[in-house]
């Protein structure tokens, strides 16, 4: 199986996105020979690792055919009132805080589902909604207070510090975040929920013809319901990471970024259609947004030239895959009006 893996082959567009990021990575290095170090790299993984989380949940969405924009809120109400409970009932304990903030983030995603299949509304109207109302609950039950450093729970604290190895120098030190262990199982599991299991084979079948995946016998509500309390468990569990990075509770955090991590995902080539997405593809998109995000510095430009330079790239791979779906289109003798 580990072959199997290792031998598959890149697609185009992982193919695209490796050659932009090597030719970037280039330009960064001949203006700053600090940038190839393991610091940069360090810096990098901390700063993604949150993201990365998200966009992996993210692709079962858009490869089950959907558009999930309230992850963000999940987020934050799931790291949010996991904090509050665990304030509430004096248990300063980072399993239970972040098993809590699970919980609620996959309750939270189960609604999103249940709305979807029953409603059948438009995924993209029925999350935007959704993320609203979540958002402006958790406001008007449990308040909107930012929590400084001294009010977080140590063991976040601790889990925000705590590096696997640290490197030290003269006058600094700096080492690999415990987040990129996590991310690296969360990929894994992914693949394997993806490839290697009934309900992933599902989830490829809706997103590519939900009515002929329902004719095979292909139960549509379980698989949603499967999709969006992944990525709702997936979300909650990121929420608890950014804010024991940061250190501090901020309600009004990552509020707007699910635009930037579906646009990452889609760069990897998830095609918004539904039916096509990897786990590779998505991981590359999600760190050429961080090197853009993280390195502009190094080129002397200020950070908006980050949406600038990843809204380019962004335009130029939804050309390229619509351009590689007319010309299969043609040979197929498929014929839209698009």
């Amino acid at each position: 199986m580990t072959t199997r893996v290792l031998n598959r082959k890149m697609t185009p567009m992982e193919k695209f996105l490796l050659a932009i990021m090597a030719i970037y990575i280039l330009v960064v290095a001949s203006q700053s020979p600090k940038f190839f170090s393991l610091e940069t790299a360090f810096d990098l993984a901390r700063n993604g690792s949150g993201a990365m989380i998200l966009a992996l949940g993210c692709l079962i969405v858009l490869i089950s055919g959907g558009l999930d924009v309230s992850f963000a809120a999940i987020a934050i109400v799931g790291g949010y009132s996991s904090v509050l409970l665990s304030r509430a009932l004096g248990v300063d304990n980072l399993l239970f805080i972040i098993t809590v903030a699970v919980i609620i983030g996959a309750l939270l995603g189960s609604i999103n589902a249940l709305i979807i299949h029953f409603f059948q509304l438009s995924t993209l109207i029925a999350t935007l909604g959704t993320a609203s109302v979540f958002h402006g609950t958790m406001v008007i039950l449990l308040g909107a207070k930012t929590f400084t450093r001294a009010d977080v729970p140590q063991s976040m604290l601790d889990f925000g510090a705590f590096s696997i190895f640290t490197i030290k120098e003269e006058n600094s030190q700096y080492g690999l975040t415990i987040f990129f262990p996590i991310v690296v199982a969360v990929g894994v599991l992914t693949w394997f929920l993806l490839y290697r299991t009934m309900i992933g084979r599902s989830v490829f079948a809706v997103g590519s013809d939900p009515e002929s995946a329902s004719r095979i016998g292909i139960n549509i509500l379980r698989t949603r319901l499967f999709v969006y309390m992944y990525v709702g468990a997936l979300s909650g569990l990121m929420g608890i990471i950014y804010f024991s990075g940061l250190a501090y509770i901020n309600p009004a955090a990552l509020v707007g970024t699910e635009l930037a991590v579906i646009a990452a995902v889609v760069i990897g080539g998830a095609k918004l259609t539904g039916g096509e997405g990897t786990i590779l593809g998505t991981v590359l998109g999600v760190v050429l947004w961080q090197l853009f995000q993280n390195t502009l510095v190094h080129l002397g430009l200020s950070s908006s030239f980050n949406d600038l330079f990843f809204g380019a790239v962004l335009v130029f791979m939804l050309g390229f895959i619509y351009l590689r779906q007319r010309q299969a289109n043609k040979r197929a003798l498929v014929f839209t009006s698009n």
